[in-house]
């Protein structure tokens, strides 16, 4: 792996920079504290920061304090996250919240280690909210500062292989500097995020640009080396809309594992012919014969999930349900529960003038 022999000149380049060009007037960096960091780092996992924005505005509002968060169910706690995605972020800073407020008498952790243990929180998170927040010398590794380190050090490789993990870490590390580190964890970022971009790079904007290995080698495509591709699959699923004669829809409250994990949920199944079974045998006095609506796609990272909606009229369950795992819920009043964005979407239309809904 090659070595910069400008590895000093980092950190002092990125500073200027941030000064003249930085981003300095996101919500979370205002008011930096620990809380309010963690949330926003936790938003923008995965997730782009024009996304994040209106979220985070939302969730501050409801929940500006990490006991109001922890004092809050769950199923609200999901609700202002649906749209967001990856909803294991929610439940563990649900759970996180929980443990400060029970085990650190409400006030963030100040250690490393002991933010490091809460649910949700790995090295890198735990080094971004003790640096932008308190300033502390802690290195960071997210998506943005892994393609910049490899870019500038020419680090071979692809960033999932553990090898090049440590290696990026150690430059990490070396590249912090002594002072003004919740600057630098800023600007680095932001380079990352504006400037030295997966794709079409602004080299000649960026203030590493006389020292980087891969512009001066033409190497800006190919560093960091790209994860192996995946085959994209397409699952098809048939979700039951069991409808009440008030325009309520039978949900499900789904497993904490897998897609949508502990949101509520359309009754889900392989085939038509499940579905159908389950209409038959678990819904009293379906009135009319079950159909199918029209299909709902919806992308997750590495498949595409394709829904066909079962509509049918009934009277209400056949048999005895768990109550803490199902709920009749009427898309036409405002209820804080978590449902997934495209199933909001399609309970939604059941209020629209002219939609189908059950006889009396």
């Amino acid at each position: 792996m090659t070595q910069s022999p400008h590895r000093s000149l980092l950190a002092p380049a990125l500073l200027d920079w941030h000064a003249r060009q930085g981003r300095h007037d996101l919500p979370w960096q205002r008011d930096r504290t620990p809380y309010r960091v963690w949330v926003s780092e936790i938003m923008l996992q995965q997730t782009q920061v024009a996304t994040v924005i209106p979220y985070y505005h939302r969730f501050m509002q409801r929940f500006p304090t990490v006991r109001e968060l922890a004092d809050a169910p769950v199923d609200e706690v999901l609700h202002l996250w649906a749209g967001l995605g990856y909803y294991a972020r929610a439940r563990n800073l649900h759970r996180a919240a929980v443990r400060v407020r029970d085990e650190f008498n409400g006030e963030f952790p100040g250690s490393f280690a002991e933010v490091e243990s809460l649910p949700g929180i790995g090295r890198s998170t735990a080094g971004a909210i003790l640096a932008l927040s308190r300033g502390e010398r802690f290195p960071i590794l997210d998506g943005n500062v892994k393609r910049v380190l490899s870019r500038y050090f020419g680090v071979k490789g692809a960033p999932s292989q553990s090898a090049v993990t440590e290696r990026l870490w150690e430059l990490s590390a070396q590249c912090t500097p002594q002072q003004h580190v919740d600057t630098y964890t800023q600007a680095v970022m932001d380079l990352g995020a504006t400037l030295c971009t997966r794709h079409k790079p602004l080299c000649a904007y960026c203030p590493l640009a006389e020292g980087c290995f891969a512009r001066a080698t033409g190497r800006q495509h190919e560093l960091p080396a790209p994860r192996p591709p995946r085959a994209r699959a397409t699952r098809k699923v048939f979700m039951v809309v069991a409808q009440l004669a008030d325009g309520s829809v039978l949900l499900e409250r789904r497993p904490e594992s897998g897609i949508w994990g502990g949101l509520w949920c359309l009754p889900e199944f392989d085939t038509a012919s499940a579905a159908g079974s389950y209409i038959r045998q678990q819904l009293r006095d379906v009135r009319t014969e079950p159909r199918a609506l029209s299909c709902v796609e919806h992308a997750f990272t590495h498949f595409d999930l394709v829904i066909t909606p079962m509509l049918a009229a009934c009277a209400g369950p056949a048999g005895v349900m768990d109550g803490e795992r199902t709920v009749w819920y009427n898309p036409a009043q405002v209820a804080r529960i978590g449902l997934p964005a495209p199933i909001k979407s399609l309970l939604e239309e059941l209020t629209c003038p002219g939609w189908f809904t059950a006889p009396s």
